[in-house]
């Protein structure tokens, strides 16, 4: 069975789709990984179908092969059942598969929060809360799939709820400033009451044609990111922002887990990731960015013939290339050995 990992933060713009595609690209190395969409904005899927991305969506063959559609038979009252989308993968990382997004996926929110509020009083809607694990766990066994990671968008819906709570384990990305402290204290009430409402809801549901998996979502770190370096560390004005997330990380929002259950040992953490628990600190890509967009690659594939420069120029992107290759895989091989024990 995937083991599934949650890449979740209601704050925007702290990388966490460009995150779950470097860590997914990178974990896919050695494993198969299933990336799914659940962001409206479809960056995930865009990075992994590049050029092909608009045609997706408007081809007889793929335009329904997405997370929306895929449940679509529940939410939408059809008499069948739900069954695996296929899924595209990139030329250079043929064990990575993308569970494509979809603008409108949000519209299936509002009868989703019906369902989990309703102590499955009105039992037309009782399918409707496992029906995005069926989706998942079906396209994971299609394509043999060893790891899942799951990009959320930016919010506290009902559909990231869902989707967070079938999840093994899960990573926050957040950047060094004052509104990612702020954004940790929403997340360390909301998430222990998202658990309390599983263990408080999943009996009502297990009569259904698609039950909640068992089993609490365990936080396996932050990461910290989207920062300048400046002679080897992080920019002056960054510093006191990052030190503060590590400390509220450490004070307040691990107990919040670990008082709702959702943390691993203190054992399994010191092999992890110390007592911060940060996963990894990731500078600004700068100009490798464009780069790897163009060349629809993480900045770590990079090749020299991609990068097009020369002399000190491209010296100074190979460098870069190098430490961000080496921080991915630590980072990745973190993922998957905290995901053994979630």
């Amino acid at each position: 069975m995937a083991k599934r990992l949650v890449v979740f933060n209601h704050k925007g713009g702290v990388s966490k789709t460009t995150s779950a595609y470097n860590i997914g690209w990178m974990i896919a190395k050695n494993h198969r990984v299933l990336l799914v969409d659940a962001d409206s904005q479809c960056n995930l899927t865009a990075l992994i179908l590049g050029d092909d991305f608009e045609k997706y969506y408007s081809e007889d063959e793929t335009k329904a092969q997405n997370i929306k559609d895929g449940v679509s038979a529940a939410f939408d009252g059809k008499p069948i059942p739900i069954s695996a989308v296929s899924c595209s993968s990139p030329v250079r990382c043929p064990n990575l598969c993308v569970l494509a997004g979809h603008a409108n996926l949000s519209e299936y929110d509002a009868a989703l929060t019906f369902a989990q509020t309703s102590n499955n009083a009105i039992t037309t809607l009782q399918n409707l809360p496992g029906a995005f694990a069926e989706l998942i766990r079906l396209t994971e066994i299609r394509y043999d799939i060893e790891f899942t990671i799951i990009d959320l968008n930016p919010s506290l819906s009902s559909i990231n709820q869902n989707l967070f709570l079938i999840a093994n384990a899960f990573i926050i990305p957040t950047n060094p400033d004052p509104f990612s402290i702020k954004a940790l204290e929403t997340l360390k009430a909301v998430l222990p009451r998202w658990v309390l409402w599983k263990r408080s809801s999943i009996e009502l549901f297990e009569n259904s044609a698609y039950p909640i998996p068992v089993g609490t979502p365990k936080f396996l770190g932050t990461l910290i990111q989207r920062f300048n370096i400046r002679k080897g560390k992080a920019a002056r004005p960054y510093r006191d922002n990052i030190a503060e997330i590590k400390a509220t990380v450490s004070n307040e929002v691990f107990a919040a887990f670990s008082g709702a259950g959702m943390t691993l040992s203190a054992a399994e953490y010191g092999a992890l990731v110390g007592e911060n628990y940060c996963l990894g600190e990731i500078p600004d890509f700068q100009g490798l960015l464009p780069k790897s967009y163009e060349a629809g690659v993480p900045v770590f594939e990079l090749t020299d013939e991609e990068i097009r420069e020369t002399g000190p120029i491209l010296e100074g992107f190979q460098e870069r290339r190098a430490f961000f290759l080496k921080q991915f895989e630590e980072i990745s091989e973190k993922v998957v050995s905290g995901m053994a024990h979630a």
